[in-house]
């Protein structure tokens, strides 16, 4: 899985948003700790529907579809937006599709109406870290544990007490560390088989021409509700989404 090339002012805006937060990591002996108590909290407090908390899954990256061989899983990044993410959730209602959406902790924090209406639309949360940095396979263990565990402290309490069951670390930058620490927590590490390109904005023919060129690479598709214009995004979706049915694929989540 490559790093994403675009979209970098956006990235690092957000990360200047979560600056407070993650400076506090370089001057704290007790950092881990502290982050550990903050996902254990909301952990426990968002036992729900989907299972008890912190029941450990599989270490290994996901990129299998539980509904089988002719599973997909469509996966959005980044949100929840304003903007973006009601016309998201819309074409996938018009399709009939659930989705997993990967959020960025400070996205749904402010924004905890979307991430409920998420919820109630029967989609799955993934954990895409506090400030969505890139560079994560390069930070010391201190700062992935407050980036895993902070964001899914604020999903869940936004949510409602829904937890992500998924962690998908930006860019594709994981480490052996942080793997096993979000599924330690009950959050199955996230990949991706078909990067959809639309964080580009490269024109809705363009990212749907790409999905089915690329669609025998595996079930994991991933495109973005956030980050800039998705109107590209939302009008892809709406021919692919139909299109893939009509090759036969049903739509499911990740393997957990």
């Amino acid at each position: 899985m490559g790093r994403r090339g675009g979209g970098r002012g956006w990235h690092g805006r957000v990360f200047a948003a979560a600056v407070g937060v993650t400076a506090l990591a370089a001057v704290t002996s007790a950092w881990t700790a502290q982050a550990g108590s903050v996902g254990t909290q909301a952990a426990r407090k968002g036992a729900s529907h989907h299972g008890p908390a912190e029941k450990p899954v599989a270490v290994d990256i996901a990129h299998a579809s539980d509904r089988g061989a002719r599973g997909v899983n469509i996966t959005i990044d980044d949100g929840p937006d304003p903007a973006w993410t009601p016309q998201v959730l819309r074409v996938l209602k018009d399709n009939g599709v659930k989705a997993t959406f990967c959020m960025v902790g400070t996205q749904a924090q402010a924004h905890p109406d979307l991430v409920k209406a998420v919820v109630a639309a029967g989609h799955r949360l993934c954990d895409h870290t506090v400030s969505h940095d890139t560079t994560m396979d390069r930070k010391s263990e201190a700062y992935q544990s407050q980036q895993i565990l902070d964001a899914a402290g604020m999903i869940t309490k936004a949510s409602g007490g829904v937890r992500p069951l998924y962690y998908r670390a930006p860019g594709g930058a994981f480490t052996p560390y942080s793997r096993k620490l979000a599924a330690s927590r009950g959050m199955r590490p996230l990949g991706w088989n078909v990067d959809s390109k639309d964080f580009e904005r490269p024109g809705a023919a363009a990212i749907t021409a790409t999905v089915k060129n690329e669609i025998s690479n595996g079930p994991t598709l991933l495109f973005h509700d956030a980050g800039g214009d998705r109107s590209q995004t939302v009008a892809a979706l709406r021919e692919i989404l139909p299109w893939l049915k009509q090759q036969g694929y049903s739509f499911g989540f990740p393997v957990r």
